[in-house]
């Protein structure tokens, strides 16, 4: 039996907050109200935990009244089996779901997370992280925490080799290998977090987000598992999730209205034998229609067996771009559900090929660039290239619609 292929970005990340389910959205509706007036009592009781964890030393007295307080705001941790924990451990090893995960199992066990990525100074001293003065490479940052970690005197370190978070659900990024380079013994620490309403994270949120949205929910529960997670480990790395999140945001440039604010002439026809199709298949069918617009010459059912994976027109679009999903592109007497191109359409079209060559007839072989920063580049002009495009046709597309329109 062949093992689950690896989620995608797509499932490891979150990018709406609210749900879509139509009875969960009335209960957050209902619930809003208490949420605001939860938000604001909780702030004022957020700067009460944060002077009061500022002003108790490092003990377990600290860790109780700040993890009693911290109930108050709607954060509960749980841990399953403490036994199991090796209290000479100096390294835990923990996956990455929320921004505060540090903060909370700091409340279980005195650790220390360092600033990796964030600019020392007040804010990332008050988010709890430890300041090492080194803004060097990843060499550098391991002979500093070697050293801490030689002191016996010093909290043991908690580090996230995912180096960004997801939602936990799905699967877990690449762990990076630098943390494993600090002693040759750690602890792992598997870590799942809850919340009823909404999701437990948005990716491409900021912390202070976070934080008010915490404070809003009636509770967010942390537990620390002494067993296996349940998810799958991919090939995605924390440069992915960055390039998927820009994806993400220029879907919202596409030239492309939503369907509902589109003029009726400009709208695409479904066929009649859609009649009676599932409401899924109709909404794929119509994504599809979408990248056909763009994609011409890619026939339509390679089109619909990529949205039913990737859900995503801008994702869709880009795989078939970059040569991820294999096709032969379709002839001129090839029969498709689009309408025949028009003379500016076609002009439109051999503008494009100047900068997006069409696909050979065997399927395509170019892949990801190994460097982050040359598949960046790369998808960047691919983009260019399509959404300039994009433009030409739907600027035709609205102007014959107008004109047509028009006495």
């Amino acid at each position: 039996m062949e093992p689950p292929a690896a989620p995608g970005p797509e499932r490891l990340f979150d990018s709406y907050r609210f749900p879509t389910d139509g009875f969960l959205l009335l209960a957050l509706l209902l619930y809003a109200p208490v949420g605001l007036c939860l938000l604001i009592l909780r702030l004022f009781i957020g700067v009460h935990v944060f002077l009061v964890s500022c002003a108790l030393p490092d003990s377990v007295l600290r860790r109780f009244i700040v993890r009693v307080m911290c109930s108050v705001l709607g954060l509960f941790v749980r841990q399953s089996d403490p036994q199991l924990r090796d209290v000479n451990v100096r390294v835990y090893i923990a996956n990455h779901v929320t921004q505060f995960d540090h903060n909370v199992i700091n409340l279980l066990t005195s650790c220390n997370t360092p600033a990796v990525n964030g600019a020392p100074g007040f804010i990332c001293w008050s988010r709890g992280f430890m300041e090492l003065g080194v803004t060097g490479s990843r060499a550098e940052l391991v002979d500093s925490l070697k050293v801490y970690s030689s002191h016996r005197g010093n909290p043991p370190l908690l580090l996230f080799p995912e180096e960004a978070a997801t939602n936990g659900r799905a699967g877990l990024l690449r762990f990076s290998s630098w943390p494993f380079s600090i002693l040759d013994v750690v602890q792992p620490v598997a870590l799942q977090v809850q919340r009823p309403l909404i999701t437990v994270s948005v990716a491409d949120s900021s912390w202070i987000t976070e934080l008010l949205w915490t404070f809003f929910v009636p509770f967010t529960v942390y537990q620390l598992l002494a067993m296996e997670l349940g998810v799958v480990s991919t090939r995605l790395t924390a440069a992915d999730k960055t390039e998927h999140m820009k994806r993400l945001r220029h879907t919202s440039l596409l030239p492309f209205a939503p369907a509902s604010s589109q003029p009726l002439a400009a709208r695409p026809r479904m066929p009649s034998s859609l009649t009676g199709v599932a409401p899924e298949d109709v909404r794929i069918t119509a994504m599809a229609q979408r990248v056909k617009e763009v994609l011409p010459h890619v026939p339509l059912e390679v089109i619909r067996v990529d949205l039913a994976q990737t859900n995503c027109v801008d994702t869709t679009i880009a795989n078939l771009l970059e040569g991820r999903v294999p096709f032969s592109p379709e002839s001129k007497e090839a029969g498709t559900d689009l309408p025949a191109p028009s003379t500016s359409q076609a002009a439109a079209a051999s503008g494009i090929q100047g900068s997006v060559a069409v696909p050979s007839s065997k399927p395509a072989t170019k892949q990801f660039a190994k460097s982050p920063v040359e598949r960046h580049l790369s998808l960047q002009e691919r983009k260019r290239a399509l959404y300039d495009y994009a433009r030409r046709r739907f600027a035709e597309k609205h102007g014959a619609a107008r004109a047509g329109g028009s006495p």
